[in-house]
């Protein structure tokens, strides 16, 4: 088991590393040449459109609304507090002004790829809407082999992030918390999953349209309560968040230190792994919006970056910076990272903080577990048919069983590396489809400044 899990490791610190990340970075910043800064822009309109327009007759399934809530139910969960405090516990606060650069310019790869998603869609046989990187690498790149590693790739993270891993980080917090057998919650969230989950996007984007608005509301509310009852330590927090960013952090406390490149790494891996911009899986929900525009729905989806890592991630580094809680150790002298870093910075300052943050993470977990149950959907029927759904669908809720009994180290791992792995051919189609992405801009633009008169 231990040689595995050293196996793992090295492939994913291969798949992750500076390659991926620069490419990621250089695709972002092209787009934000070529599309004129759309993210700094369009932002204030962007934000308007998710919440107050509705293009009911056009094509699609869901609102603009609703595409929204389902990407940012597959973004805001786990990795907006555990993942967050990981970055901070190994890279340093520094790691936290890296996230924002990540989030800056993957505003302008996610509005790349919903656009692409949109104008590249399909209608299936039952009058659904499809689509997603693998058509537009079929459709607009013509290299069909490149949407087949994608929805390989993507089908894998469907079984290990959006499902295994989610129904044993919530089973987790239960246990730990009211002494729920992980059995019981196992089986309640295979039901909880499984209605919405029949119904397809529709049902999926009625159910997250509700839970997560909730549920961001819960945790953004007493994450910036923390804040502002820390609000004197702000900003000299700050001043380390940007100071460490290009220096490292020194050991303090149980903090072992970090380098210039580890907050560099651990900043734009977690900033990429809270909001998935570049990873291309989001867009599959951007496909089935309802829509008189690609660039439209694109300007929404765009929003998901900024609300998850702009807001929620940011929150949550803010808590422990100004906590002071990074380098504590716990009570067998171990330095706290991960979820238990994060809990702490709550516990110091709210009374029941730690249990409203587990409270939490479970809507978190099931909001994640729909809407990667439908991107597995899409990449499944992709490759196989629509007559696969329903034994992929099997398959899912079974692995949402089975992810909240098993001890999960393997299959963590196993899931960064398909979510690395998903992005070289999603990366490599909007690199050279940017063109396609600049033409439809200049398209809707012209009808914007139109519309606007």
């Amino acid at each position: 088991m231990d040689k595995l899990l050293e196996v793992l490791d090295n492939i994913n610190n291969f798949i992750w590393g500076p390659p991926l990340l620069i490419l990621m970075i250089a695709v972002g910043i092209l787009l934000t040449v070529r599309l004129r800064g759309v993210q700094i822009r369009h932002l204030i309109y962007a934000h308007k459109l998710a919440f107050t327009r509705d293009d009911g007759k056009a094509e699609g399934d869901i609102s603009h609304f609703q595409a929204l809530m389902a990407a940012l139910a597959g973004t805001i969960g786990i990795g907006s507090i555990t993942g967050i405090a990981t970055a901070l516990a190994i890279g340093g606060l520094g790691s936290l002004f890296w996230m924002w650069i990540a989030a800056f310019f993957g505003m302008a790869t996610k509005y790349a790829e919903a656009i692409l998603a949109i104008k590249y869609r399909g209608v299936d046989k039952a009058g659904g809407m499809h689509g997603g990187p693998m058509y537009y690498l079929e459709k607009g790149l013509k290299a069909k082999w490149l949407g087949i590693l994608f929805a390989i790739f993507a089908i894998g993270s469907s079984f290990g992030l959006g499902s295994m891993v989610q129904s044993n980080s919530v089973a987790g917090a239960v246990q730990s918390t009211f002494s729920i057998s992980p059995y019981l919650t196992g089986a309640v969230l295979v039901i909880l999953s499984a209605i919405p989950l029949l119904g397809g996007i529709k049902s999926i984007g009625k159910v997250v349209g509700i839970l997560v608005p909730a549920m961001a509301g819960f945790y953004l509310l007493i994450s910036l309560s923390v804040v502002l009852i820390n609000i004197t330590h702000v900003p000299h927090a700050f001043m380390l968040i940007f100071k460490t960013a290009f220096t490292g952090q020194a050991a303090a406390g149980g903090f072992v230190g970090s380098t210039f490149m580890m907050a560099v790494q651990l900043g734009i891996s977690r900033g990429v792994f809270s909001s998935e911009a570049g990873l291309g899986s989001s867009s599959i929900a951007a496909a089935a919006a309802k829509t008189d525009s690609p660039a439209r729905q694109a300007l929404v989806s765009m929003c998901s970056v900024f609300i998850t890592t702009g807001i929620v991630c940011t929150l949550t580094g803010l808590a422990i910076a100004t906590t002071g809680v990074l380098g504590g150790v716990d009570q067998n002298g171990i330095a706290l990272n991960g979820s238990a870093l994060a809990l702490a910075a709550f516990e110091s300052v709210l009374p029941y903080g730690g249990l409203m943050v587990t409270l939490a993470i479970i809507p978190f977990g099931y909001s994640t577990i729909l809407s990667w149950s439908y991107y597995g959907e899409r990449s499944t029927e992709y490759l196989f048919g629509e007559k696969s759904i329903r034994y992929y669908r099997i398959f899912f809720i079974l692995a949402v069983f089975l992810g909240a009994i098993l001890n999960l180290q393997i299959v963590w791992r196993f899931s960064n590396i398909m979510n690395g792995l998903m992005a070289f051919p999603n990366l490599i189609g909007i690199f050279l489809l940017s063109g396609i992405v600049t033409r439809e801009t200049e398209l809707f633009e012209a009808v914007l400044s139109h519309e606007r008169k």
